[in-house]
């Protein structure tokens, strides 16, 4: 079989060669289960469709810390199609974490459209169907989520690595999937937990939340995969967590004031979303713990209101930023980012890599959606 062609810039890892292919190798991937699911009935119609407009775009984020981590320990392989439906595998696991979020924080759009969940619902009033059709929304949307969990794993055992590099390599992707889903339910422990003025208290679960959902599944986990993929020691493998931790960290970091103070033509959420959900970030633990008591009370009132309107969110954003969370947060990104790169200047790693890294974290930490 002939080798498919990729040329892949490493000074702009996230590029659109890139995205296409990962896309291209996600798409295969889901046309070759079309036929299962045909077999099975045509009510996977719906679940077939959603599984192909949720994995439609992103930010390949995880694809590309894989990818380029692999480059940096041991260089782009002869024929990479391997590594890059290795590498895609992970936003097939990414998605399924998205369908499981929006139920869990009762999201209405994700990527610009409506949740899964309330796709489903709709499916349920248009066919008259018995029985509550919110929770059957919730019940076709946990379900797709998981199909796209199996998926993911299916897509990475069938990528072609070498088995014996895949072997040695797994374990990182085992303890990202117990990671990330421990993450989450801390998360879910931290929203429900009451106000607390005690800023190094909600700091530490603040990050504890971010280590284990965002940093080590979105950077940590995905890079040293690829470096593991690319044949790198102990020693690399160390000095790559050195660099992804404060990325990743990072990463989260601008997500929560792209969840308040973003734009939602770019992120796709509705403006002050993180606020409806009652996200306890560290944004969040800084403004509770500097603002003064009466807007202390009035900021955590709005957390998990779901009926929030743009009035409500403006104040909030303004209550914020008075407190001086905002600014404090920016500068936690900036000192995080300076941080990794000198991880990264101290890891012995490729030219190709080092270019793709560096601007990998740029990417992470100056965006706007």
């Amino acid at each position: 079989m002939a080798h498919e062609t990729f040329d892949f810039d490493p000074s702009a890892p996230l590029g659109s060669g890139f995205r296409d292919a990962v896309q291209g190798a996600i798409t295969a991937f889901i046309d070759d289960r079309a036929g299962e699911l045909a077999d099975i009935g045509n009510e996977l119609d719906l679940p077939l469709e959603l599984a192909r407009v949720f994995t439609g775009g992103g930010k390949r984020v995880r694809p590309a810390f894989c990818y380029w981590g692999r480059v940096a320990a041991g260089g782009t392989p002869e024929d990479p199609a391997a590594l890059v439906r290795a590498a895609a595998s992970l936003d097939l696991l990414h998605v399924s974490a998205l369908m499981h979020d929006d139920v869990m924080d009762a999201s209405n759009t994700r990527r610009g459209v409506p949740a899964a969940h309330l796709q489903f619902a709709e499916l349920h009033r248009t066919r008259g169907g018995r029985g509550d059709t919110d929770a059957f929304g919730r019940a076709g949307a946990i379900l797709l989520g998981d199909l796209l969990l199996v998926w993911s794993e299916q897509m990475l055992a069938t990528a072609g690595l070498p088995v014996e590099r895949l072997t040695i390599s797994r374990p990182l992707i085992e303890a990202m999937r117990t990671e990330v889903t421990c993450g989450q339910f801390l998360d879910v422990i931290a929203q429900s937990a009451p106000a607390t003025a005690d800023l190094d208290a909600a700091l530490v679960t603040a990050n504890r939340v971010v280590e284990y959902k965002t940093n080590r599944y979105t950077v940590q986990r995905p890079l040293q995969f690829g470096a593991a993929l690319g044949g790198a020691d102990p020693q690399l493998v160390e000095q790559l967590a050195l660099f992804a931790s404060p990325i990743g960290r990072a990463f989260q970091f601008r997500d929560d004031l792209l969840g308040i103070f973003g734009d939602e033509k770019l992120t796709g959420k509705p403006a002050g979303d993180d606020l409806r959900e009652g996200k306890r970030t560290v944004l969040v633990a800084h403004a509770l713990a500097a603002a003064p008591a009466g807007e202390r009370a009035e900021l955590d009132a709005m957390l998990g209101d779901p009926s929030l309107g743009l009035d409500a969110v403006q104040r909030g954003r303004e209550i914020i930023t008075a407190s001086g969370a905002k600014e404090a947060v920016e500068q936690i990104i900036d000192e995080a980012y300076d941080t990794a790169i000198a991880a990264l200047d101290r890891a012995t790693v490729t030219d190709e890599g080092r270019t793709a890294l560096t601007a990998l974290a740029e990417a992470c930490v100056r965006r706007d959606h």
